[in-house]
């Protein structure tokens, strides 16, 4: 099969996914519409798994990881409500692609990545699509941002974590903007709710969006390997 021809396929699926995944559903904002259309979601799948690139499942990426499913990741950015002018922090880099998508609507984006076998070709890819506005970091992102590198106000406008977590991580917590949203699953294996919670005056107003499942965030402040 021919790139044009790739190029195609992907295009149709595409539309498929905005109409019936997104649209088709409760994806509501324009801009969280258009940056999915924007950003090329071939470019972080497998090799392996390129037939399946625009169909609403989470797909396998190596080290027992997934990229999410295009709904969970539209749903998730539309409910951290990000701008411009937000600097954002996420919590498992995975493949890149929900990074690839924060960046479009983020001032700047910090994602920590616990495999370097994951960070490393996902900082690839970003930097392949000249994406500028990205910094990443290999470690145990459930501790949070290391504070040496904290951005000029020392906190983080929005936090969303990808991967599952019995709670809140608490130094999470600790670099959240007064006023600022932090989104994730939360939960169990199997039993895990999306949550949004809005930090004022250092408590968490708590809103559950809906069931997920994600694979667990393995670290201090989350599971235990």
């Amino acid at each position: 099969m021919s790139g044009r021809q790739d190029k195609d396929i992907f295009a149709l699926a595409k539309e498929r996914m905005l109409k019936w995944h997104l649209k088709g559903r409760d994806i509501v904002d324009p801009r969280v519409l258009a940056v999915m259309m924007e950003i090329p979601r071939e470019e972080f799948v497998p090799q392996s798994h390129q037939s399946q690139t625009y169909s609403d499942g989470p797909l396998p990426i190596g080290m027992d990881q997934t990229i999410s499913q295009p709904y969970i990741v539209a749903l998730m950015t539309q409910e951290l409500q990000v701008d411009s002018d937000c600097e954002v922090l996420e919590i498992g880099t995975g493949s890149g692609y929900q990074t690839a998508v924060l960046s479009k609507l983020a001032k700047k984006v910090y994602t920590i990545e616990r495999f370097s076998e994951l960070s490393e070709p996902a900082q690839a890819v970003i930097n392949r699509l000249g994406i500028k506005n990205v910094e990443f970091y290999v470690g145990d992102g459930s501790c949070g941002w290391p504070e040496q590198r904290l951005p000029p106000s020392g906190c983080f406008d929005r936090i969303m974590i990808t991967a599952g977590v019995p709670k809140m991580p608490e130094p999470l917590v600790k670099q959240l903007a007064d006023g600022g949203f932090i989104a994730g699953p939360v939960g169990y294996e199997g039993v895990q709710g999306l949550v949004v919670c809005e930090k004022r005056a250092d408590k968490l107003i708590e809103r559950r969006i809906c069931g997920v499942r994600f694979v667990p965030l393995l670290g201090k402040y989350g599971f235990e390997e």
